[in-house]
C-alpha cells in the first residue's frame, strides 16, 4: 500500500523525484493551479517514511511516519507557509496565537520564520530518518529572509532536506535557485484536466478549465468559489452593458484577476488572435479599441499592485465595472 496523490498528475513527477533525487535541496516550480505544494507535501512525507523499502519508494501511508504527516504533527516536519496561505491549505495552527492589532494576514514569509527554520534545522531529528523543511510559495520570502536560508541551504546540518515550491521561479533569488535541483511543473494535457474535472462533478468543465488557464486545481476552485461555466461565459456582455451586478460579491483581487482575463482576450479579439479565457463570441457586443484596451490593461495593472488595500469593495467594484465598460464599448442591447 501507498499513499494516493490527490491530482493523477503528479505521479510521474514524484516517481521521478524519488528516482533520482541525490542532494539535499528540490526547487518545484511551475505554474499556479498544477499541485507544487501537494507534491513537495508527498516528497517529505516520502523521505521521512518509516515504512518504505529503498531510497525511491513511495510512501507507505500506514507506518506511524506517515500518520504524523497526515495529522500535522509530525516532529521532523516543518511547513513554511505565508498567514494568508495556512487556512487555505489546511495548516493552520491549531490555537492562533492573538494578535495584537486588527491587520490582514501576511502574504510574506518573513525573517522570523527562516530564523526558526535554521534552528529547526540544526536540532537532532526526533525519529531517527530525517528533518524536513517545505517552503511555499517560496517567492514569497523577501531579500532578508532569503538570505537568512543561504548558509543552511548550502551546508545543511546533519540529515536536514529542504523543499521549496514556487510558481515564479525567476522571483527567487539565483543563489537561493543554484543551491536546488530544480524540477519544472507543466499543466496536465487538456483531456487528463477535463477527465479529473469531470470526476469532481463539474459540468462542462472545459469552459472553468480555459477560465483558469487551463489550470484544474484552479478551475475546481473557481467552482467552489460559486462561479459556473454560464456565468463566466456572459461576465464580457455584462460589463460590457456596465452591469453592475457581474461583479457583485466578489473579492476584490478576485475580480480585478477576472478583468485581467478579459482585457486579456477582447486585445486578442480586436488583434485578431484566439482568446484564451473565452470564447470567441463572448465579444460578439463589445466594440473595443485598442488604444482603450491599452489603457485599461494598464489600469488593471496600476491596482492588481495595491489590490490589498483596505478598499471599500463596493465602490471599488463599481469603479472596475464602470472601467470595463468603457473599455469594451458596447452598444447597449
Amino acid at each position: 500500500m501507498s499513499v494516493t496523490l490527490p491530482y493523477p498528475w503528479l505521479e510521474a513527477p514524484l516517481r521521478e523525484l524519488l528516482a533520482h533525487q541525490r542532494g539535499h535541496a528540490v526547487l518545484l516550480a511551475g505554474p499556479q493551479g498544477v499541485g507544487q505544494f501537494e507534491l513537495a507535501l508527498a516528497l517529505a512525507q516520502a523521505w521521512l517514511c518509516e515504512g518504505a523499502e529503498g531510497d525511491a519508494a513511495r510512501p507507505c501511508g500506514t507506518c506511524a511516519s506517515c500518520a504524523l504527516v497526515a495529522s500535522h504533527t509530525h516532529p521532523d516536519l516543518m511547513v513554511l507557509l505565508p498567514e494568508a496561505l495556512q487556512e487555505e491549505l489546511g495548516w493552520a495552527p491549531l490555537e492562533a496565537e492573538p494578535k495584537a492589532s486588527q491587520a490582514k494576514p501576511s502574504r510574506e514569509i518573513k525573517v522570523e520564520a527562516l530564523r526558526r527554520v535554521v534552528e529547526f534545522a540544526q536540532q537532532t531529528n526526533s525519529r531517527g530518518v530525517a528533518k524536513v523543511v517545505l517552503i511555499h510559495p517560496a517567492e514569497r520570502m523577501n531579500a532578508v529572509a532569503a538570505n537568512t536560508l543561504l548558509k543552511t541551504l548550502e551546508e545543511p546540518p546533519g540529515m536536514a532536506r529542504f523543499i521549496l515550491s514556487t510558481e515564479a521561479i525567476d522571483a527567487l533569488l539565483p543563489t537561493i535557485r543554484s543551491r536546488c535541483r530544480h524540477l519544472r511543473l507543466s499543466p496536465p494535457p487538456e483531456a487528463v484536466a477535463l477527465a479529473w474535472l469531470a470526476q469532481q462533478g463539474m459540468p462542462r468543465p472545459e469552459v472553468l478549465l480555459a477560465a483558469a488557464g487551463g489550470q484544474p486545481v484552479s478551475a475546481l476552485q473557481l467552482q467552489q468559489q460559486g462561479l459556473d461555466a454560464q456565468a463566466w461565459l456572459q461576465l464580457p456582455e455584462r460589463l460590457a452593458k456596465g452591469d453592475a451586478e457581474a461583479l457583485a460579491g466578489w473579492p476584490v483581487p478576485r475580480a480585478v484577476e477576472a478583468l485581467q482575463k478579459v482585457c486579456h482576450d477582447a486585445l486578442c479579439v480586436v488583434t485578431g488572435a484566439r482568446p484564451r479565457y473565452f470564447a470567441p463570441e463572448c465579444f460578439r457586443h463589445a466594440r473595443p479599441s485598442l488604444a482603450g484596451l491599452l489603457a485599461w490593461s494598464r489600469e488593471l495593472s496600476r491596482v492588481a499592485r495595491h489590490e490589498e488595500h483596505p478598499w471599500n469593495a463596493g465602490l471599488m467594484l463599481e469603479s472596475l465595472v464602470s472601467d470595463a465598460q468603457r473599455a469594451l464599448h458596447s452598444d447597449a442591447i
